[in-house]
Order: structure tokens, then C-alpha cells, then sequence
């Protein structure tokens, strides 16, 4: 499945107020589910010493699967495409690589 085949098949389970013209609330349930993720890891830091095992994995697996369906839908409320986001971030990262600028800090190095 490509990036664009399931943000389509994603919009089939968008229950929202105002779905095709709230930004709002997929921008809000991606900051909670990142923070979930957070959780996660945090969890596994300091009750597992760092060692992810199969069970935590799992939940991180359902984590990261929440993210990209809000990720999904804030891009289809704005009118973007999976597969551009996808392209358009690998191509920055390429240039910054090849510039001796993939770290650091600031958007337009």
C-alpha cells in the first residue's frame, strides 16, 4: 500500500466534527497520539531499562499506526497528498545531507 492508497482508505474512518473542513481537530488528536508515543517510550525507559520487548512494541506499533492516521486526515483537510509530504520531505532531508546540513537546528538551513 502506498502513502496516497491509505490516506484515501483512512477517510473512510474520519467521525469528526465538520470532516473536509475542520483542521482543528485532526491537528489535536496528532498531538495527543504523538504524546502517547512519548509515553511509550518514557515507560519503557524507566520501567524496562531502555529494552523494548515484544508487548512494547506492540503498543508502540498502535501508537505510531494513531499518529498516521491523524497525520492522514490533517493532510487531506488541508488538501495535501501523502505521497508529495513523503517526496517534498525526502528531498529537503537530501539537500541538507549533500550541503553538510542534516544537523543543527532551524527549518531553513
Amino acid at each position: 500500500m502506498d502513502l496516497n492508497e491509505y490516506q484515501n482508505k483512512s477517510k473512510e474512518t474520519a467521525c469528526y466534527p465538520n470532516v473536509g473542513s475542520n483542521f482543528i481537530y485532526p491537528t489535536l488528536g496528532l498531538s495527543g497520539e504523538a504524546g502517547e508515543v512519548a509515553d511509550k517510550v518514557k515507560k519503557v525507559l524507566r520501567d524496562k531499562n531502555g529494552i523494548f520487548d515484544m508487548e512494547a512494541k506492540k503498543q508502540l506499533k498502535l501508537e505510531l499506526g494513531d499518529v498516521l492516521w491523524y497525520i492522514a486526515q490533517l493532510s487531506t483537510e488541508m488538501g495535501f497528498d501523502l505521497n508529495d509530504i513523503a517526496q517534498i520531505n525526502l528531498d529537503k532531508l537530501s539537500s541538507r545531507s549533500q550541503r553538510g546540513k542534516i544537523s543543527g537546528s532551524g527549518d531553513n538551513r
